[in-house]
């Protein structure tokens, strides 16, 4: 009997501050894994998370995806949720589906509080800014660099033509579920599920494994 899982490659995008060790990617590779899917999690702290921004995690992501089988399914968590939109535009032929864990929709755009304006020219004057990241658990310095090459994108107005599956926490206080639903709104090829939840989704990870499940195919 044909296995479907001997077709898919799945690659995990962590979020902001976050690492390939993130506890959403080990959740999704363990399962994914023992299904026998190719699953990959880049690390975009790499070479070093001062000089990190969209542009090189869209390279760094290029690459991953022309190192090995084409089509893939992309699941972006909250930064990583906005790397996926972005890329599935980009590189449309080599992305077949999306699955978006609170996606950052309004990242680095007015109505998203990832600094208030005087902290983001205190940081321009700065020119780097501390950050507590989650994947090293202490701060971590950052370049302003990173916010100036993030306005050069809009995840919210992207065109995504793939089938997406959107999970997103009513109780999320870094990303407003209501901007989640107004990108969702008039796109077909976008399920949208809100969940009691937060930014993490972390209780919610059981639901959402089960609907990522069948969206995959792997439900027998």
């Amino acid at each position: 009997m044909h296995d479907p899982a001997v077709n898919l490659r799945v690659i995990y995008l962590h979020g902001f501050a976050s690492s390939s060790r993130s506890a959403k990617a080990a959740y999704f590779g363990e399962r994914l894994q023992g299904r026998g899917v190719d699953f990959e999690c880049p690390d975009f702290n790499d070479p070093d998370f001062e000089t990190m921004s969209m542009t090189r995690m869209l390279q760094q992501l290029d690459g991953v995806i022309a190192s090995g089988r084409a089509p893939v399914t992309l699941i972006g968590s909250s930064l990583g949720g906005t790397l996926a939109i972005l890329a599935a535009a980009r590189f449309e032929a080599a992305i077949e589906r999306l699955v978006l864990l609170a996606p950052a929709v309004m990242f680095a755009k007015p109505g998203h509080h990832l600094l208030p304006p005087e902290r983001v020219e205190r940081w321009r004057r700065d020119s780097t800014m501390m950050f507590f990241h989650h994947g090293a658990g202490e701060e971590r310095r950052l370049g302003y660099g990173f916010y100036e090459d993030s306005l050069r994108y809009d995840a919210f107005n992207t065109p995504v033509p793939q089938p997406t599956m959107i999970f997103q926490g009513l109780r999320d206080d870094a990303v407003d579920y209501r901007t989640v639903e107004a990108f969702a709104r008039g796109r077909p090829n976008v399920t949208l599920s809100l969940v009691d939840d937060d930014h993490q989704l972390l209780a919610s990870l059981p639901r959402i494994w089960t609907d990522v499940e069948a969206f995959l195919g792997l439900v027998a």
